[in-house]
């Protein structure tokens, strides 16, 4: 942001680019800005599976080099059948191959972290119970939020035979797609491909976005498969069948941009100086509806005027590396009393670890990482002069001054608990439920939440307890009943502004 023509570097390597993640495809069109600005500068753009000619095309016709990697032969299988459950039938493959197969580790790819404890376990049973029939093998789980020492489990080597001269081990490594690219494991024999992987899915009518369970692309396929044959020839199953993979899976992933929440994006660009944002230089355009969504709340949050420029509050939320409501929470939280704490609340959000319930509902790593966190947003505040401070804790104000100011940012995400039991989002209208891990003793009628969570219902997790009157204070804009949908919510808030307005008239009175 400091330095928009990058005046520092001649030479830019962008590594890993078919994995058009969001930051990827927005550096694209910012770097192909400043090439138009700096035709010294050098671009390299690199990447394993990449839509060659499209970013040939995108890149003015640049210059393109192939550099053959070194690969064995890998023969691929896929099944006669569709199968039921993915997961059943990938531990029996698994079971299969160590009972018949020459040596070679195995490795699984699996959708998230409790399908792959899910598979270790069950895997780990199955071969115990074969006793000496098969060899001894090493299961290893791998996916993101696993400490770093459990991850580097990963490289250890096989299990030597249980007696001398007996069958030879082998290690399984049971892992998200983050082992489809992102490393290469010595001694992967075997790939089981399900065929399927978590994405990140953003539906900007109801404003939600959600890790769904989706079919992988062709170009997925093959980076697993290619994984078999990096030391030696190997083999990939497929667990499905090869029509499906013709007629069903896509050529490429979708790119992030076209299933993401875009208001952080936006706000970006903003920051940058780029205003004309439908104009701006994507590769993949996202959908207009996502970028008038993320403008929209970027209004709500008072981060752009009604013009769509940057206002003073839009600058300092923007140098915080958090979400924007997130962000509007910290920056207003001294106006409230609190900051210190929301500081605390903001880092631990932004460093959520699912582990964290089973360690005795402490994790060292998330915390000490959680507390690295704090620092950098501490830092960022004391740049703009943001106070430090917090509510004297035995005053009766102290936990409402903290729940205030987290409506101050979250107030586009409310529920209204109905007559009939369940929670209505707010002017979306959704139908949702607290998730089971919260910590409320009661179901209160108003609460906010952090996240939405879509798995067997709709859920809503890392929730808090509120008042209806302070939506009126704190977000009236918001609250402007004249758009509103029908709902209990709409009646409850026309009594909460009668009542305000009762209040204020009493007081005029008074005078």
């Amino acid at each position: 942001m400091t330095d928009p023509l990058l005046e520092r570097y001649k030479v830019i390597i962008l590594d890993e680019a078919h994995e058009r993640t969001l930051a990827t495809d927005v550096l694209f069109g910012l770097l192909k800005e400043v090439l138009r600005n700096r035709p010294d500068l050098k671009l390299v753009v690199m990447s394993a599976t990449l839509e060659a000619e499209k970013f040939q095309g995108y890149f003015s016709s640049a210059p393109l080099m192939k550099v053959p990697g070194r690969l064995h032969p890998v023969e691929i299988f896929y099944t006669q059948e569709p199968e039921r459950d993915y997961l059943e039938a990938a531990i029996k493959t698994v079971f299969q191959i160590h009972l018949c197969e020459p040596p070679g580790d195995i490795l699984v790819f699996l959708t998230g972290e409790e399908e792959i404890e899910d598979a270790c376990k069950k895997l780990a049973k199955e071969i115990a119970n074969a006793g000496d029939q098969v060899g001894p093998a090493k299961i290893v789980p791998l996916y993101s939020t696993l400490p770093p020492a459990m991850q580097q489990k990963i490289f250890e080597p096989a299990p030597p035979p249980a007696v001398d001269g007996g069958i030879p081990g082998r290690k399984i490594v049971v892992s998200t797609n983050i082992a489809e690219t992102s490393l290469t494991i010595d001694g992967i024999v075997y790939v089981i491909d399900p065929g399927f992987a978590k994405q990140k899915v953003y539906n900007p009518r109801i404003r939600v976005e959600s890790l769904l369970v989706s079919p992988i692309s062709k170009a997925s396929a093959h980076q697993r498969s290619g994984r078999a044959g990096r030391t030696q020839p190997g083999k990939c199953f497929r667990l499905y069948t090869e029509k499906s993979f013709h007629n069903d899976l896509v050529p490429q992933t979708y790119p992030e941009i076209l299933r993401s929440n875009l208001a952080n994006t936006v706000l970006t660009l903003k920051k940058l100086g780029i205003d004309d944002l439908v104009h701006f230089d994507f590769m993949d355009p996202p959908a207009p509806e996502t970028l008038m969504r993320a403008l929209e709340v970027l209004n709500y949050l008072g981060a752009l005027d009604d013009d769509g420029n940057l206002t003073k509050l839009g600058e300092i939320m923007s140098e915080f590396p958090l979400d924007p409501q997130m962000a509007k929470m910290l920056v207003v939280s001294p106006e409230f009393n609190c900051s210190n704490e929301i500081l605390s609340i903001s880092a631990m959000l932004s460093e959520e670890d699912p582990q964290w319930c089973y360690e005795n509902f402490i994790n060292h790593r998330a915390l000490k990482s959680a507390d690295n966190v704090r620092q950098q947003l501490a830092r960022i505040m004391a740049r703009f002069n943001l106070k430090l401070c917090s509510t004297d804790f035995n005053s009766r104000d102290y936990y409402v001054n903290i729940r205030k100011a987290m409506l101050a940012g979250y107030f586009m995400q409310v529920a209204h608990l109905e007559r009939t039991g369940h929670y209505l989002t707010v002017k979306d209208n959704q139908v949702v439920h607290l998730h089971p891990s919260n910590c409320l003793d009661h179901k209160p009628e108003w609460v906010i939440y952090n996240e939405y969570v879509l798995t067997s219902r709709n859920f809503i997790r890392t929730v808090t307890d509120i008042r209806g009157e302070w939506l009126v204070d704190i977000a009236p804009h918001y609250y402007d009943l004249s758009n509103f949908p029908n709902c209990e919510a709409k009646r409850q808030l026309e009594k909460l502004y009668k009542k305000r307005e009762n209040t204020r008239e009493e007081s005029r009175n008074r005078k």
